[in-house]
C-alpha cells in the first residue's frame, strides 16, 4: 500500500503498512508485538531502532507524515531528545528508539506475558521510575 492511500487501515493491514514505512526509512530490528492480552490500551506495539538520534527523529517524522498523508491521525512524543520517539495511532503505538535506549528499556521483555520473569519486573520498574540509560543521561 502506498503513502497516497486514503483508506483507514486497521489490524494486520495497518501493522504491515507501518512496518513497510519504517523499512523504507531504513529502521532496524523492527519488532511487532501483539499486546492485546497485556493491556486494554493498545492492540499492537511496533518497536524499531534508528542508527542515531538524528535517524530516530527522521524515521518518526517520516512515519507521522505518511500516517497523515494516508488520512489517519497520530500523536507524537519524544521528539526533543530523539533517543525514543513514540508515534501513537490509537490501536498501534510505534516506538522508534536509539539502540542503547532500546536495550536499556527492553520493551520486548516489558510487554511480554510472563510476569514471573524477574527481568520483566525490573524493566517495568525502570520505565515507571523514568530511568535513563547511563550513556544518554548526560552524567
Amino acid at each position: 500500500m502506498t503513502d497516497e492511500a486514503k483508506t483507514v487501515l486497521s489490524g494486520a493491514a495497518l501493522n504491515e503498512w507501518l512496518v513497510d514505512v519504517l523499512d523504507d526509512m531504513k529502521a532496524r530490528d523492527i519488532t511487532v508485538l501483539d499486546v492485546r492480552e497485556v493491556t486494554p490500551i493498545v492492540d499492537t506495539m511496533i518497536i524499531a531502532s534508528g542508527t542515531s538520534s538524528r535517524h530516530v527523529a527522521s524515521v518518526a517524522q517520516h512515519l507521522l507524515r505518511s500516517v497523515k498523508k494516508a488520512g489517519m491521525q497520530a500523536g507524537i512524543e519524544g521528539e526533543k531528545d530523539s533517543d525514543w520517539v513514540l508515534v501513537d495511532l490509537g490501536e498501534a503505538v510505534v516506538h522508534v528508539m536509539h539502540p542503547e535506549t532500546r536495550a536499556f528499556y527492553n520493551l520486548e521483555k516489558l510487554w511480554s506475558l510472563d510476569d514471573r520473569d524477574e527481568g520483566n519486573r525490573e524493566a517495568r520498574a525502570r520505565v515507571a521510575g523514568g530511568g535513563r540509560p547511563p550513556s544518554l543521561s548526560g552524567h
